[in-house]
């Protein structure tokens, strides 16, 4: 290597050191919020039971109003049993609860969070690019 090689190999190698230790300094703090695996992998889960278009369809429906199993069923062209399964799955994910009336059960988003999730992204895909 020659001395000017050796020169341009040092000054890159000491401006990768400063740039790494600048670099540290603005990551470090990061280290402490970023997800634990755990909790990553339960909500790759979750976004993942999202990836169903009658699910989608479903929420977009309680998002309105509070509907019973026929009425979404009449609504979406769907049978009651299809529903009633989507429901089903929705209810164990915790984004959907409900209530009997009679013979009827009527479902609504779990909470304002659902909602909020469900508008969230609605709205981002309805924004123009």
């Amino acid at each position: 290597m020659s001395t000017r090689d050796t020169f341009a190999y040092k000054e890159t190698s000491e401006y990768n050191q400063i740039s790494s230790q600048i670099e540290s300094e603005n990551v470090q703090p990061l280290s402490h919020q970023v997800l634990n695996t755990e909790k990553a992998q339960r909500m790759a889960e979750f976004f993942g039971f999202l990836g169903d278009a009658n699910r989608l369809r479903i929420l977009s429906l309680l998002a309105q109003q509070e509907l019973c199993v026929s009425d979404l069923a009449g609504v979406l062209n769907m049978s009651e049993s299809a529903v009633s399964h989507q429901l089903r799955n929705l209810r164990a994910m915790r984004l959907v609860s409900y209530r009997k009336q009679g013979r009827n059960v009527f479902y609504r988003l779990h909470d304002s969070h659902v909602l909020h999730l469900y508008q969230a992204v609605a709205e981002h895909l309805d924004e123009q690019e």
